[in-house]
């Protein structure tokens, strides 16, 4: 199958040409920069030079393709970044690849994150996101396209995804750690994350595209809930710091932008997931993964 995926040399996308690759597939893959292009080439990927900004070429690279694989996003954490903005950008990319596949049965993978469950209760699979209490529009935007004879599903990730290389919210975490002196948590730190390792996300996002019928949700959810105390337990064992617990009220001067993210309670599963398509996670989990070390190695940033 020749797929076309977006985000190819990001921390999802990159594990996911690898795997596409590896199961015998073609890819082409979207680069908005020499630097992402030549990433790309060297994985063994096609590329098409645009932006998700670029619908109409969004569009054609779609309709060359046997079926396509979403994982960009534009993720800006920072205090002047526009979730409402990045996610609209999102919208009106997954209904380009609507409008490319409509009526044609091919496979369109759109990578979202968990819903909330219902209160007090686990995000599974039969939880819709339609209203998240985010701005995203990934999960709603690819069941509408599902409407439009296109067989597509949405891979939900977890909070955490993990592995050797993450450059996201576990690192952010450890730096502030690093920086103030303390590992904190919140409150009695009991709210817990899901997790999966990124080499797993990556082969369910693979089963999606070869398997998936159109409006199917996936979890990829590895480790159901893992307490955030847990979390900063081992950053402070590794940093030999201080964990201690933090208010509710104090959560921002120590977290910044990521404090909603340090009080996130997701419980989740995939049952559903594995019994149905036979997906079973195989890499360590986030705690095991964690102690492994190589999140506490502090890297030279200027050499990547």
């Amino acid at each position: 199958m020749r797929v076309f995926v977006t985000g190819p040399t990001g921390w999802i996308g990159s594990v996911v040409v690898r795997e596409l690759l590896g199961a015998g597939h073609q890819v082409v893959g979207l680069a908005r920069s020499d630097r992402s292009a030549a990433a790309a080439t060297a994985a063994g990927a096609e590329v098409v030079r645009g932006s998700l900004e670029d619908t109409d070429g969004l569009r054609a690279a779609a309709a060359g393709a046997d079926g396509v694989i979403h994982t960009g996003y534009i993720h800006d954490f920072s205090p002047t970044g526009d979730p409402a903005a990045a996610a609209a950008v999102d919208g009106r990319a997954i209904a380009a690849f609507g409008d490319a596949l409509a009526g044609t049965g091919k496979p369109l993978v759109v990578a979202s994150g968990l819903p909330q469950g219902p209160a007090g209760g686990v995000s599974t699979e039969e939880v819709r996101s339609e209203n998240p209490p985010h701005p995203r529009v990934s999960e709603p935007a690819a069941l509408a396209v599902a409407e439009r004879g296109v067989r597509a599903s949405v891979v939900r990730l977890p909070p955490s995804v993990h592995g050797e290389g993450d450059y996201w919210f576990l690192p952010i975490f450890i730096g502030i750690a690093r920086k103030t002196g303390i590992s904190a948590y919140i409150g009695d730190g009991a709210n817990v994350w899901p997790a999966v390792h990124r080499v797993d996300a990556a082969r369910l996002f693979r089963i999606a595209l070869e398997q998936a019928p159109a409006g199917t949700l996936l979890n990829a959810v590895a480790d159901e809930g893992v307490p955030f105390r847990e979390i900063a337990e081992v950053i402070g064992r590794h940093l030999r710091v201080p964990v201690k617990s933090i208010a509710a009220e104090d959560a921002r001067d120590q977290f910044g932008t990521l404090a909603g993210f340090a009080a996130t309670d997701i419980p989740a599963s995939s049952a559903i997931t594995q019994e149905r398509f036979g997906w079973r996670p195989a890499e360590p989990g986030l705690i095991a993964d964690l102690d492994e070390g190589h999140y506490f190695i502090v890297r030279d940033t200027a050499e990547g």
